[in-house]
Formats: C-alpha cells, structure tokens, sequence
C-alpha cells in the first residue's frame, strides 16, 4: 500500500501541476469554463467518499479500489480524445468521484490492517505521498519547458498510467478482515440488527463539520499564500513557490517523529490545544507580514507557513486518529465516507475563506486563524463526550469471516 501511495501520488502531482494550464492552452477554454470544470467536479467529488465508504461496507474492499484506480484512469485518457466543453466536464468530473472515493478506500484499508499502529502508519502514508507529489510536480515542471501539446499529452498520459499502476499493485494486496460484513451459516444467520449509520449520528455528523473547518490549512497553501504575495508591495513573489517546497520537505521530515505524541486517542484529543495555537499563530504571521518590508514580509510569510504546516501535520493525525476512534467497527466504511465529506466540501468552502481575509486584509488573516483555533477547542470538547459515550456503550457482537 505504500508502494501504491508513491505512484498514486507521483501520477497525481503531474496531473495537478498543469491541469489549469492543459485546459486552458491545449484544449482552448475560458477561464470561466476552467473554474466551472473545477467548481463541479470538486462538487461531484464530494459524493465519492460516502457512496465509496458505504461499498466498501458491504463488498471486499481491494475489488473496489481496484475498479475506482481503473475508474481513475480511464477518465484521465477520456481528456485525451476530446476538446468538448460537456465531455471534458463530464470525465473530470468522473475522475474527481473516483479521487474522493479512493482516498477513503485507502484509508479505511490502513485502519483495518494497522490496528493499534494506525497513527504511524498514517504518519509514513503520509510522508510517502508527500514525496510522490513532489516528484510529480518537479517532473512536470521539467516537462513544461518543452511547452508543446505533446509535452501536456504525456503528463497526462502519465496521470492514467499510475492509476493503472496502483490497480496492479492493489490485486497483489491481501483483503482485510472486515467486522462490517459476515457469512451466514446454519449456526449464524443473518444479524437482523442494522448496523449503526452515521447519518443518524449527530454526534459524529457535529465532528465532521468540525473538521470541515480545520482542514482550511490546504486552502492556505493553494490559494491564500500564493494569492497574498501576489497582491503584495513587499513580498517577493518567487517567494510562493519555496514556501510550497518548505511545506514539502517538513511534511517528509516530520509527520512521522509529530505522529507519536497522538498515538493513542487520549493523545490525539490533547494535540487539540497545540494546533489551535499553531492555527493562531499562522493567522497572526499573516497579518504581520504587510506590516513592514521586503525583509520584514519574508519571515513573517515563513513564519506563518511553517506554523500552518505545523497545523496541517497535527491536524493529520488528530483527524485520522479520531475519525477512526468515533466509528463503530461494523459501519467503518461508512463513518470514514462521511467523514471524508469534510476535506471535500473544504475545497469548496477553502478558495472562498482564503480569498475573504485576503480582501479584508491583516484583520481577515487574525480572524482567520482564530476561527479555526477556536473550532479546535470546540472539538476538544465535543469529541471528549462522543468517546465517553463510546465507552459507555456495548460493543457489538459481529460474526467472523472465514
């Protein structure tokens, strides 16, 4: 799975890299058209990670994965054959379904094979990935300065080619053991009771939106930074790119030492109050930085993405840990599909708050990032009683596959 996790990564980071610049010169749209296409399939997104959770549920997990890799890679060839504004709508926003779907496939099969060592193994996923997107963002850099069609051709071409890679590797994964479905035989029927959904779980659906909120440290990255600098008298503006790199190597270097203080579940809920200050931190950095020069910009900037790395970090594994913790063993796929409803609507909900406190200035970046700390300590408090009822319940009775 780690091995899946770099290619996966690695296609993923070429496509990333020039998808705006693909749609825009190779196949001739408007900009309104490229944000529609993003606006939409980002929508579309939002649906794979329920209905792909709730599969996984009820049919073995690696068959599943297998059909949204070749899923993946079939829309990413489908943009190949046509500069049809519907069709390319239509493919990207297949290929965002099957995105969405896959990454909570993927996490739900680290929960059911890592047991207690979940966290850490999230941590090197992580890193893993990390380095998958680096290396597919230098490569298509370098690809870029060719600046021919055929030059995007391939990149993309690369895109599909690791996804049909990664489905490969996945038929060669063993299929985990699985408390959400069971065999009947004449001495176990069929358990009448439905198993729990996290639909009717306001507790879990209250965390979720929780969520939704702290993973506004992407938008940060992708939008916020970028855009900041760029409308900035002081910062240099080749200064966004090496901050993305910062990110980068500090994900690599460090989200598997940070993994451990959040190992357990008790420990991940205290991780709560360092990220809310970490998520402050970042928003004051940001304000600060228009407050002087060049020089002055520069290491308030650094500052403040080293503190919303240091976030984006904490945050990984605090949300894994109890994303995971919150759900019951018999409806885990579809808790984590919910539950990856947050990241998705994020990339909707983030563009848009990022671009707020840059309109309204130093004083939208400090309300930024106290807004998100704020929600970290409502977290706190709100997952301390959804796990005191979880211990509290009975756990379920549940029939082992054989």
């Amino acid at each position: 799975m780690l091995w899946i996790a770099l290619v996966d990564r690695t296609g993923s980071g070429l496509w990333a890299a020039v998808s705006v610049l693909y749609f825009t010169y190779v196949t001739g749209l408007s900009v309104a058209q490229v944000g529609t296409i993003a606006a939409v399939s980002g929508a579309i997104g939002i649906a794979g990670a329920p209905l792909g959770g709730r599969i996984a549920d009820r049919l073995p997990l690696t068959r599943v994965l297998i059909s949204l890799q070749i899923l993946r890679a079939l829309a990413s060839l489908a943009l190949l054959t046509t500069d049809n504004y519907a069709l390319l709508l239509a493919f990207s926003a297949a290929g965002s379904f099957g995105d969405r779907a896959a990454n909570v496939l993927t996490k739900l099969y680290a929960t059911r094979v890592s047991g207690p060592d979940r966290v850490r193994y999230q941590a090197v996923t992580r890193t893993v990935a990390n380095a998958g997107w680096a290396l597919g963002g230098l490569t298509a850099a370098a690809a870029l300065t060719i600046g021919t069609t055929t030059a995007y051709h391939w990149l993309l071409t690369g895109d599909a080619l690791s996804f049909v890679a990664a489905a490969l590797l996945t038929v060669r994964c063993a299929e985990p053991p699985s408390p959400a479905r069971t065999i009947a035989t004449s001495k176990h029927p069929v358990p009448i009771t439905r198993p729990a959904s996290p639909w009717r779980d306001r507790g879990y659906l209250a965390y979720v939106a929780t969520e939704t909120v702290l993973f506004l440290d992407d938008a940060v990255f992708k939008v916020g930074l970028p855009l900041w600098i760029a409308h900035s008298d002081q910062a240099p503006h080749g200064l966004a790119p090496l901050l993305m790199v910062l990110n980068n190597l500090m994900v690599v270097a460090l989200q598997v030492p940070l993994a451990r203080f959040g190992a357990t579940t008790a420990a991940a809920r205290s991780l709560l109050l360092p990220l809310s200050a970490a998520f402050a931190l970042g928003g004051v950095a940001m304000a600060l930085s228009a407050t002087g020069g060049a020089f002055t910009a520069t290491l308030f900037l650094t500052t403040s993405a080293v503190a919303f790395t240091v976030a984006e970090m904490l945050h990984a594994t605090v949300s894994w840990e109890l994303s995971v913790a919150l759900a019951p063993g018999t409806a885990q796929g579809a808790y984590l599909g919910v539950h990856g409803l947050a990241q998705s609507a994020q990339r909707s909900i983030g563009p848009l708050a990022v671009t707020a406190a840059i309109a309204t200035g130093p004083l939208g970046w400090t309300a930024f990032g106290a807004t998100i700390a704020v929600t970290c300590v409502l977290q706190h408090r709100l997952v301390r009683d959804q796990l005191s009822r979880t211990a509290l319940s009975v756990p379920p009775v549940t029939v082992s596959e054989h």
